[in-house]
Formats: C-alpha cells, sequence, structure tokens
C-alpha cells in the first residue's frame, strides 16, 4: 500500500524526544519555550503559544478575541469541520461564505455579497434572522497550503469591522507576497499532526503580534493560570491544553531541517503536476500569482465532474494506493444540517468542487517511482470505473 501520508523522522528527532525522556521535565519545560520561538522567527510574529492541537489553538484565539453566545462568525465551508466547530464550542454559530472555484479559499465577491444580505435582513439561520452587528470574526483559511488573497480579504474585513483569525494548520511555510502565511489578521494557527510538513504527533500553535491575545491564550492553555503560572491560582477560566514537552521537542527537531522538508515536498508536488499534465481529465492544484512560496501539506487534484470520484476511491484502495475525498462541505455534516437547517444548494461551488477533489499519497520522501505508480493507478480507475 502506497500510504496517503507518513511523517518525515530522522534519528536527530528520536535522540531529542530520548532525551526528555532522560530528563525530569516532560511538560511546560525548555522545549516548548524553543519550540515556540523558532516558530515565531519561521511566522514573524511577537509571540508563539504551544498548545495540544491545531483545534484548541483555533478555540483559544476565538475566545481570547471576545466572541460569545449569540455572536456568528463567518468561515468557510470547504475546509476541516475544527474550523467551524471552535465557533460552536462558544455557543457563537458559524455561517459558511462560498469559495473561489481554483484556489479553493474564501472569495472575496463571496464574502462581500454575504455581508450585504445580511445588512439587508435576508439571511436567516433556523428561522431567526442574522444581526450585522452580531457578526464579529472572520475565519479565513489557507486550504491545502494555498494562501488567502489577503488584499482582497482585509479591506472587506476593515470595512464591516470584522476581527480576522487566519486557519493556517495546513500553510506551514507557506508565503502570501513574501510575507509568510500566519502573520496575517489578529491571530493566526498552525497543527503539526502527522500528515502535516512537520509534526508533533499532536500539536498546534497560536502566532500573533498581539500581545493581549498572546497573554490570554498562555493563560487558558493552563487551565487558566495567572501569569506567574502559580500552581493553584486561576483568574480565569481555562483548559489543559498545553503541548507536552515530547511533543514540544520532536517539533523543535523537525524545525531544524524544515527548509529540507519544503523543499522535497515542493520537488514532490512539482513532479506530480508533470506527471499529470498529460491527462485533459484531471485538474493539478492552482497556485495563485501572489503565492510566493507554497509550504505543501497535501497534494489534491480535482477530476473531471463527470468521473466518479468516489468509485474511483474505491478502486485505487483496492489496487495498493491510498487516497481520499478532500473536503466534505462543513454545512453538509449531518449535525450542522440539524442545528441550523443547512442544506444543499447553499455554497454551490464549494458543494460542486467537493465532489471532485481527490487527495492522492503526498509525503516527503516520495519516490519517482511511487508517484509514477500512483498515476498509472489513477488512470487505470479513470478508464476503468470512473
Amino acid at each position: 500500500m502506497i500510504q496517503l501520508s507518513k511523517p518525515y523522522i530522522t534519528q536527530m528527532e528520536i535522540d531529542t524526544v530520548v532525551e526528555v525522556l532522560k530528563s525530569d521535565r516532560l511538560s511546560m519545560g525548555r522545549y516548548t519555550e524553543l519550540f515556540e520561538k523558532q516558530i515565531s522567527q519561521l511566522a514573524q510574529t511577537k509571540f508563539s503559544v504551544a498548545v495540544n492541537s491545531g483545534t484548541a489553538a483555533l478555540h483559544l484565539i476565538l475566545k481570547a478575541l471576545g466572541i460569545q453566545q449569540g455572536d456568528y462568525m463567518v468561515v468557510p465551508s470547504f475546509t476541516f469541520v475544527a474550523s467551524a466547530n471552535v465557533a460552536l464550542f462558544e455557543k457563537a454559530i458559524p455561517i459558511f461564505v462560498d469559495i473561489d472555484p481554483r484556489t479553493y479559499n474564501v472569495d472575496a465577491t463571496a464574502l462581500e455579497e454575504l455581508l450585504l444580505r445580511i445588512e439587508q435582513g435576508r439571511v436567516h439561520i433556523n428561522g431567526q434572522r442574522v444581526r450585522i452587528d452580531k457578526v464579529k470574526i472572520l475565519m479565513v483559511v489557507d486550504v491545502f497550503g494555498q494562501p488567502v488573497d489577503y488584499d482582497k480579504i482585509e479591506p472587506i474585513a476593515n470595512r464591516w469591522n470584522l476581527k480576522v483569525i487566519e486557519d493556517s494548520c495546513e500553510a506551514l511555510g507557506s508565503e502570501y507576497k513574501n510575507k509568510p502565511c500566519g502573520s496575517f489578521g489578529e491571530a493566526g494557527a498552525f497543527a503539526f499532526y502527522p500528515n502535516k510538513q512537520i509534526t508533533t504527533g499532536e500539536g498546534g500553535i497560536i502566532v500573533t503580534n498581539n500581545e493581549n491575545v498572546a497573554k490570554l491564550c498562555a493563560s487558558m492553555r493552563n487551565q487558566g493560570r495567572g501569569e506567574d503560572e502559580a500552581w493553584l491560582n486561576h483568574v480565569r477560566i481555562g483548559y489543559n491544553y498545553r503541548i507536552d514537552e515530547l511533543s514540544a521537542a520532536l517539533g523543535y527537531a523537525q524545525l531544524t531541517h524544515l527548509q529540507e522538508i519544503l523543499y522535497k515536498r515542493d520537488e514532490a508536488a512539482k513532479r506530480y503536476s508533470q506527471l499529470l499534465s498529460k491527462y485533459s481529465w484531471v485538474t493539478p492544484p492552482y497556485i495563485a500569482d501572489y503565492t510566493t512560496k507554497v509550504g505543501w501539506f497535501v497534494y489534491v487534484v480535482k477530476l473531471d465532474e463527470k468521473i466518479n470520484r468516489d468509485r474511483v476511491i474505491d478502486y485505487m484502495s483496492s489496487h495498493g494506493v491510498q487516497v481520499r475525498n478532500y473536503f466534505a462541505p462543513v454545512h453538509l455534516q449531518p449535525f450542522y444540517k440539524e442545528l441550523f437547517g443547512y442544506s444543499n444548494g447553499m455554497l454551490p461551488v464549494t458543494e460542486k468542487i467537493s465532489k471532485s477533489t481527490l487527495a492522492i499519497p503526498f509525503y516527503t520522501t516520495m519516490t519517482l517511482q511511487e508517484q509514477q505508480t500512483v498515476v498509472d493507478i489513477l488512470k487505470e480507475a479513470v478508464e476503468r470505473v470512473g
């Protein structure tokens, strides 16, 4: 089986984690601080706060920005479900915006139109009119490592007084016009699940230039303790969102060869695009002109809409190649439909793209021979069952 993804682990990572295991500090140690400093340098932000998942990072940012019950957060539906779920954690309500058909990111025109409809009282959720003054947050997502077009999005957010959160959980190392992803908006988040550019096993991090956001997130990740971190002094509600020292050490070691990792993943992406260029029924990932660097997370192709994508997935999986659909629309997840009455037809571009996108095997150490096998099996699947 050619796996969909696999982490890139060297002897350095193993030695660094063993070093921590042999120490007497398995939580809140020096590697957490080192990891945070390195991420801040990479993202060009003043502050970083490491946590135990990308979901935790997004949740803490949202809470630090003061979202409350009954508020609304605008977010794309073409994303991992956590991007929207964090609003529900605070009893806020996600409102979904459609995407650009090429980049799969928030479409600026669709965003403006949505906000105008809300202002005019033409957007209802479960029979209740959405009030524009209750729309507080815009969560943008750098999908698959492709940056959002911030020059178009930020003026809209400013006009409507929306605080911007950048979900860069898939975009470590990506750049928008030579500026790192994660450095836009009030705060950003990266995630380090094993399929990401680097991994901490499980883990995430908040990056921000807002000192108050950083302080609040650092407190809330650690059970709401104050800045002195006195063990039984809790100044606000908090969570056990700390990253453990083993995970931080793994992440720190991974960062020492991040540029090598990004280079190898970029080369693999280029090889795929070349191998697939001869076929008219598949579209490789689109890279916008404003994207000066892609930190490749996954390699997602779009199949011709006449092809039965799900049958292709079954065929490839039964022939030794692990593939997956990316993404299923969040607004059509069963519990979102039940809670808010969201339905098919709300987001035509998202729904169309979601039916035809396919993630094929992609990882740092992938060889040309493996990629050729993947492409051959994909072609075979399209011809036989597609």
